[in-house]
């Protein structure tokens, strides 16, 4: 497509593949409605610069102050109070317990409706066990998890079962989110019929298409396998399957980190459609501060099973109060100058 001195392509890209490339990763200095994609250039053979097509995009601090005066007013959709996850050390024959991973520490914050919580750390600082000890997909040690005026940790089988329809999880590998032998049509199906939602089979399979097309896919693919998509359609197929259930909080546990640049971006627009269509809400968690920063309304910063720093994301990017949140910000890579 293109070729030249690295200076150059980075900051005078000629192609328009290459300025879509560039364009879809999420800005750092400013925020961004959507992001835009390499077809939104390649269409009509885009010749505007990177900055002339992405300034029409901008979201202006007024816009998001009135968004988020409203939010906040609200209560809390779920309330997270001095969550403990530890997992025992053991060693010798007989397996005594000699000591813990706290894995998550007397962690406590607040989600309002409507609101999509960014959760960033380096890997292994224990942010996917708080989002999984959040659902009880790992029993959490001590704390509360409060949904709605109900404390999941404390919840029976059955009362949690019945909340799950409600609470749903987008994992990171869609290799492994979906079974290799089962259709995805029927795959996206399975849920709806864990809770016999709508009367017959020949109902659901029309929501499913419904939620097929609404993820960019379409009814052709309702009997086609894992195998036979990309890794960015394998990821839209988790997020249908996730919404067939329709759920009011969505946790995004690392949900676009193994994709390339350009299908993150598709994806990231996607959740965020998603999002104002159906009123979710989200922790979105990742170990990408420039992804979190993009998607976030407040972001968490967390360190060894450790809430170091929150509020604000644009706040937290352009003042971080603590050593270590300066630390992952200097590691995102910045462009040429």
């Amino acid at each position: 497509m293109e070729q030249g001195p690295i200076r150059q392509l980075f900051t005078h890209p000629s192609h328009p593949y290459t300025k879509g490339l560039l364009a879809c990763r999420p800005p750092l200095d400013r925020r961004l409605r959507i992001l835009p994609t390499i077809s939104d250039f390649l269409k009509n053979n885009h010749s505007d610069s990177v900055e002339t097509f992405v300034s029409d995009l901008i979201v202006t601090e007024k816009e998001r102050k009135s968004s988020h005066e409203k939010m906040y007013t609200q209560s809390p959709i779920l309330q997270v109070k001095n969550l403990q996850t530890y997992f025992p050390v053991k060693k010798g024959i007989f397996g005594k317990t000699v000591s813990y991973v706290k894995a998550v520490d007397n962690v406590s914050f607040d989600v309002f409706p409507g609101e999509t919580l960014g959760l960033v750390g380096e890997s292994g600082c224990g942010k996917t066990t708080l989002g999984r000890s959040i659902l009880r997909l790992i029993e959490p040690t001590g704390g509360q998890v409060i949904y709605q005026g109900k404390d999941v940790a404390a919840l029976h089988r059955n009362e949690l079962r019945k909340l799950r329809k409600n609470m749903q999880i987008i994992f990171q590998d869609p290799y492994s989110s979906l079974n290799p032998r089962m259709a995805i049509g029927p795959a996206i199906m399975e849920p709806m019929k864990v809770y016999q939602m709508y009367e017959n089979n020949k109902i659901r399979k029309e929501k499913t298409i419904e939620l097929l097309e609404k993820v960019n896919l379409s009814a052709e693919h309702f009997q086609r396998y894992p195998y036979e998509f990309s890794g960015g359609q394998r990821q839209r197929i988790c997020i249908a399957r996730a919404l067939a259930l329709n759920p009011q909080f969505i946790i995004c546990d690392e949900s676009v980190s193994a994709l390339d640049v350009s299908i993150q971006a598709q994806v990231l627009n996607l959740l965020n459609s998603l999002k104002q269509e159906f009123g979710f809400t989200y922790i979105f968690i990742s170990h990408d501060l420039s992804v979190v920063k993009f998607m976030s309304d407040r972001m968490l910063v967390m360190k060894d099973g450790k809430i170091q720093e929150m509020g604000d994301a644009d706040e937290i990017y352009f003042n971080p109060q603590t050593d270590y949140t300066r630390r992952l910000i200097d590691a995102i890579p910045k462009g040429i100058n």
